[in-house]
Order: C-alpha cells, then structure tokens, then sequence
C-alpha cells in the first residue's frame, strides 16, 4: 500500500508533535528561588543583652546617734550642695526614767561616792597638816644648820620629809579630783529629762550634704525614734549615670574593654552611645524564664552621649543595648539564610544563566543576618536564599520574582 506525499507529511507532522508533547510532559519545572546578589560592605557583631541605669556614686546617709530624726528638711528631688544643704536632723536620745529598783541603786551610788569625797577631803586635810609640820622642821632645821647647831644629814632628812608631804598632798588632791567626778558621774542618773533641752535645735546634730547631687529617696519623711546606722536617705548625681548589663558569662569573655555600645529603647528619640568600663570577675547562676540555670554576671557601661541629650534619663531606667564584639569595615557577605552545610563544609547555591550550583565556601565571622565569607564567591555573585529539597546542582531555576511579574 503506498500514501499520497500530503498524507506522509501530515503523519510525520503529528509524530513530531506527539514527541514535543512527550519532551514537554516528561522534563521538570524550573524550581522557583529568591536570589541575593553579594556586595561588600561593613559587618558588625553584637551582643544584645538588657541593661539598668544607676547612679555612679550613690551615697546613703545614716544616723550617726541614737536619738530621735526629726522631720525631714529636704524631699525627693529636691537639690543638695556639698557641706551647705542640712539633710538630715538627728536629736540625741532621751535619758529613760529610772524604775523603783533602778532609783535606789542610783540614790546608794550618790551616797557611796559622797562618803568617797569626804573621805579624800579628810585625807587632803590631814596631808596637809603634814606638809605644814614637815616645811616647819626644815625650816627649823635650816636655822639651825646656818648656826652650825645640827648637821647637814639632818637637814637633808628634812627636806626629805617636806618632799613626800608635798607628794601626799597632790595625791589627796587627785583623789579627791576622783571622787568628785565619780559623785557627779552618780548624780546624773537621778536627773530628770529636760524636755525644753531636748527640744532645743542646738541640742541636735545636723547632718550636711556629703556630695553635690539630688535627693533620690528619703527612708521617712516624719519625726522617728532611729539607731546608730540608721539609713536616712539617698543622695546621687542623676548626670552621672552608667548601665549594669545582665551578661551571659560565654557572651562576656567575647568581650574588651572599651569595646562600644548601642543604648536603645530608653524612651528617647534616639539611640544613647556607652562604653564597656569594668566586668565582673565572677558570675552567679541564675535561673532563666524558661527554667534554665545560667551563669550570669554584671557588665558595667559608661555613657558618653552627653548629659544635654538623655536629660529624662534617670537612675533605675530600663535599657537595651547593642554591645560591639566585632566590627570590620570592608567585608563580603552571605546571607545565613543561603548557607547550608554538605560533609561538614558551608555551601551556598549560586545562580547564572537560570541553572543552580553547588557551590563550598569557608566563612568567617557573622551575626544574625550575614556572614564574612573567606573564600568561594565574589562580589556580584547571586546566591539562592532558603534553598529547598526539589534545588539540585545543575538544576533549572527561576527567580520567584520573575514568576510573580
């Protein structure tokens, strides 16, 4: 059986069709991917941690007596001037009345020690009964020894004699010098309490301003009865003020001293500039909100913006900070989300022409966003973001972007 040459063709056309149809049915979509074109630039590496202002130095005034404070002379905010501004008020206590049994001791005592004073009294009187008779005979003696009448060695006795009369006598004196502080030392526990002396401001101490500042807070704003040591207030400079920031202890040895800071969400308009200053030298565990135990430690920083610009910044504030650990100005970089890894290298995807490549890379530092790449791409090179299980090298692809236009 021959065919006509039209009906070749159509056949031969319908077997090239059905053959286009198969190729087409049977080869893979492009996978759809976002792409990230490398540049240079500068990376920083930061650790984020919360922090709280405080005051530099903080002084608390205590109550140097016990006594009473009376009410306060200066509020909280109210300014203070180093050895000018009286902050505080203190009056000495009050002598408690005696008891029955404690009165009669008292009165015993007073009587012991007048019978001590009278007692030295006689003793003075006597020695000095004895010093006059002892100056008598030398001066006897003296006479008698220029007319050639007794010795020197007599003479000498008594002069000897007039020396320790003169000694008994000062000794009677001092006793008597004794027993009179230790009556007045008695007759002072049977005073009555002078209400009008105690309420004399002369009788009081005045404590003064130990530093220029404000008042931060005041124990009680009424008269109290207090102790020795007794805090009575709190006073600081709000312009000089640092942030104690709450580090994890594996963050913190990342960390230098000088090494600079970000201060955000303070409730400026704008970020706050700090400095690390000092770092704790030892850590303490704590637990965590999820439970975990920590080792946590203070990292003390310094704020170098100037006091004009934080003016509502005040001691005791929420912050957060952004603490520099690594900063290098010119680096090319990858994003985290185009790394993965293959036998334990980094590899990323690199795209050219709509086809996929695998592509081993060695990094370097990185944050949460990028990476420092060392070596396996270059600058202009487009990288595939979030690659997927269907991406293979050599594989077809199109960028989702394209798809959506």
């Amino acid at each position: 059986m021959s065919f006509k040459p039209r009906t070749i063709g159509l056949l031969g056309l319908g077997a090239a069709l059905m053959l286009g149809l198969g190729y087409v049915a049977f080869q893979d979509d492009p996978v759809p991917v976002d792409l990230h074109v490398l540049t240079r630039g500068p990376l920083e590496v930061t650790i984020n941690a919360d922090g709280v202002t405080r005051i530099k130095e903080i002084y608390d005034v205590a109550s140097p007596i016990t006594g009473t404070a009376l009410r306060s002379p200066v509020e909280v905010g109210d300014p203070a001037t180093a050895g000018e501004t009286v902050i505080a008020v203190v009056r000495p206590a009050t002598p408690a009345l005696l008891d029955s049994r404690s009165l009669l001791q008292a009165q015993a005592t007073v009587q012991e020690a007048e019978a001590a004073l009278h007692v030295a009294e006689t003793d003075l009187a006597r020695a000095t009964e004895e010093r006059t008779l002892a100056r008598s005979q030398f001066e006897r003696t003296q006479t008698l020894v220029e007319r050639d009448v007794a010795s020197l060695t007599q003479l000498e006795d008594a002069i000897q004699r007039l020396a320790v009369a003169q000694s008994t006598v000062e000794a009677a004196e001092a006793r008597i010098d004794m027993a009179q502080s230790t009556l007045n030392r008695a007759e002072t526990m049977l005073q009555v309490p002078d209400a009008q002396a105690q309420a004399d401001a002369s009788c009081c101490v005045q404590i003064m301003a130990p530093a220029d500042g404000v008042i931060l807070s005041v124990a009680e704003i009424s008269e109290r009865p207090v102790v020795t040591g007794a805090p009575l207030l709190r006073l600081g400079d709000p312009s000089e003020l640092e942030i104690v920031a709450d580090l994890l202890s594996s963050d913190a040895v990342r960390l230098e001293i000088g090494a600079p800071a970000v201060v955000e969400r303070w409730g400026g308009p704008q970020a706050l500039r700090a400095e690390l200053t000092r770092i704790a030298p030892s850590a303490a565990t704590k637990v965590s909100a999820l439970g975990i135990e920590e080792q946590r430690l203070d990292a003390i920083f310094d704020i170098t913006t100037p006091a004009a610009d934080r003016t509502a910044l005040g001691d005791g504030f929420a912050v957060f900070l952004r603490i520099t650990e690594w900063h290098k100005d010119d680096v090319l970089q990858v994003p985290l989300s185009a790394l993965f890894k293959t036998d334990g290298t980094w590899a990323v995807f690199t795209a050219e022409n709509g086809i996929a490549t695998e592509q081993a890379i060695r990094i370097g530092r990185h944050n949460t966003q990028f990476a420092e790449v060392l070596d396996g791409l270059a600058a202009g090179m487009a990288v595939v973001t979030h690659p997927n299980d269907q991406l293979i090298s050599g594989g077809e692809i199109v960028e989702r972007s394209a798809l959506a236009n």
